[in-house]
């Protein structure tokens, strides 16, 4: 694995993965609050996901992924989201197929956001236990909202995030093929992350460590032990979406993840 090459197929892969994983997050939000609409559709293989206005998730993902992305291709999905009275947003690997950026460009978009797609193979050295004086458990319905409202005090630094991480310990128990992860320190959840599964490929995603808990190896911690649950699981590759040069970029490096990509979202209103 470790002379993958990063090509076409592995964003693919990668991209189809949290495609999936998003999708199935949608649909347990459309179970858990169906006032909200939450809906997604593949359309021309890009998939459009509705969360409600001002949700991060309100996007695309697999732009380019399985055919290049033309004119009737973009007006179907600019339809999904106008009907809604929502903005569109994509997300975009640099290795999709066709021209994207002259398409996005020339119908008025412009780049708002980077995120690098990092990735690292799944092996038997994942099946070690580290750092025993962390806690590590998993939350169900029962105790989402306690899980949320650790993952929501990671994010208080930015109050605009804080709203939609606090709900999703109403969802994320509920959405299938993902599982909320807590890490503890003396008996108090210091931090949280969600693993979802699709095809092989582990999401490691929703990372959030609370202020009064950081630089205690929570999260390295965290990260470990869902390594360890997608290897039984029968995963064999890895992923995480983080921002340039952010603490979850730098665990993930810390952990063997390598960049793949980075990622461009486009903004349209």
């Amino acid at each position: 694995m470790s002379s993958l090459l990063v090509d076409h197929a592995l964003a693919a892969r990668l991209e189809g993965a949290e495609a999936a994983a998003n999708a199935r997050f949608i649909e347990a939000r459309a179970t858990v609050s169906p006032a909200l609409g939450a809906s997604w559709r593949d359309i021309h293989g890009i998939t459009a996901l509705f969360d409600g206005a001002g949700s991060p998730l309100t996007q695309t993902f697999g732009l380019g992924m399985t055919r290049p992305a033309d004119d009737a291709a973009f007006d179907a999905v600019e339809a999904f989201f106008g009907s809604r009275g929502v903005a569109v947003d994509h997300e975009v690997s640099p290795l999709a197929l066709g021209d994207p950026l002259a398409l996005l460009s020339g119908r008025g978009y412009v780049p708002i956001e980077l995120t690098d797609v990092m990735f690292r193979p799944i092996t038997a050295a994942d099946d070690a236990v580290t750092a025993p004086a962390i806690v590590i458990t998993t939350a169900g319905p029962e105790t989402g909202e306690t899980w949320a409202e650790a993952a929501a005090d990671g994010w208080s630094e930015h109050p605009d995030v804080v709203p939609f991480v606090r709900a999703l310990g109403a969802v994320y128990p509920h959405t299938a093929g993902s599982t909320c992860f807590a890490a503890s320190i003396d008996g108090t959840v210091a931090a949280t992350g969600v693993l979802a599964i699709h095809g092989g490929t582990a999401l490691l995603a929703g990372a959030s460590t609370r202020p009064a808990w950081r630089r205690r190896g929570a999260q390295s911690a965290l990260l470990a032990a869902r390594l360890r649950q997608a290897r039984r699981a029968g995963c064999d590759l890895a992923m995480i979406c983080a921002r340039p040069g952010s603490d979850s970029h730098r665990n993930a490096e810390r952990r063997g993840f390598r960049v793949a990509y980075t990622r461009i979202k486009w903004h349209r209103d």
